[in-house]
């Protein structure tokens, strides 16, 4: 496809806005990391539910669509801390989340039942796997947020990593940073190969993705990712770590990609939302970090202990 220079300086104008809002939400603090994500939590579940309607053409009620959302914010909390409590300024005042997710339950068995328009099977089917999609994704990214050896409101400063007998120190936003970085560095260069030199449609699912694109992605964002990791923060050894971490997002990564846009596909829409122009809505934004969060989840607990 032709390169249109309206269209990158477009979506160039918008991704530096947003740089700046996901760097604010990942770097300040515990918190603007809690709520930044609280909120894509919240508008992906809100384009999911738009989705789902245009699919089965169906009208789902505003009630229930909040009920959904809510037990779905709930899920993501219990994920994000798997001691079922969060901690707000010390251990002594706690909120145990566990039975706030019960009460979630009834009130949406509630809500179903008084659900005057009737919702194909299907549709259920694909709503509950929303939670699986989006809550249990997002649930996980904030698990990896220090990786969980501390309550979210201690006060940290640092994680570890133990790799072939060496422990590295980084900050607790160290992971989830390495995900986005990665992600971004992807889809850059997907985009500027595949309109430069992209000739081989990948898949019919999403027309504009090219071969040349997502391969040329996948290899430089790895390549990126080391040189970074390697040569600008003297990562040493772990760079080789991160270099795999990048291949897992990146690959994952275009999986996401494409499960977006046979969503949006099947609702016969172009983008799910209008937040960011060039860019679409909350889940054209994360629809890589969305399936490639529960990979990267499963390499660094079991791999870089």
């Amino acid at each position: 496809m032709a390169f249109n220079w309206q269209t990158f300086k477009t979506r160039t104008l918008t991704a530096i806005i947003f740089v700046v809002v996901m760097l604010a939400g990942l770097l300040i603090n515990r918190w603007t990391f809690l709520t930044l994500f609280s909120i894509i939590h919240f508008g992906c579940w809100w384009e999911y539910l738009k989705l789902t309607e245009k699919i089965y053409n169906t009208k789902i009620d505003i009630a229930i669509k909040y009920v959904l959302m809510s037990i779905g914010f709930v899920l993501f909390l219990l994920i994000g801390f798997p001691n079922d409590t969060m901690y707000v300024g010390s251990k002594d005042g706690s909120f145990n989340f566990k039975w706030l997710f019960y009460l979630f339950i009834i009130i949406c068995i509630a809500a179903i039942f008084f659900q005057n328009k009737k919702i194909p099977l299907r549709a259920k089917w694909l709503l509950a796997l929303g939670f699986i999609y989006i809550s249990l994704s997002l649930g996980l990214l904030i698990s990896l947020y220090a990786k969980q050896r501390y309550s979210f409101g201690d006060q940290i400063s640092t994680t570890d990593i133990h790799l072939h007998d060496t422990v590295f120190v980084v900050p607790p936003y160290f992971y989830p940073a390495s995900i986005i970085a990665s992600l971004w560095i992807n889809d850059t260069m997907a985009y500027i190969i595949g309109s430069l030199i992209g000739k081989t449609q990948m898949s019919k699912i999403s027309p504009k993705k090219t071969w040349e694109g997502t391969i040329g992605g996948i290899v430089l964002s790895i390549v990126v990712i080391f040189l970074l990791s390697y040569f600008v923060f003297h990562f040493g050894i772990l760079s080789y770590a991160l270099m795999i971490l990048a291949a897992i997002v990146s690959i994952t990564g275009t999986f996401g990609d494409l499960l977006e846009s046979k969503l949006k596909r099947m609702a016969n829409v172009k983008d799910s939302g209008h937040i960011m122009p060039g860019h679409g809505g909350f889940l054209d934004r994360f629809d890589s970090l969305l399936i490639a969060t529960p990979f990267v989840w499963v390499y660094v607990y079991f791999f870089l202990q």
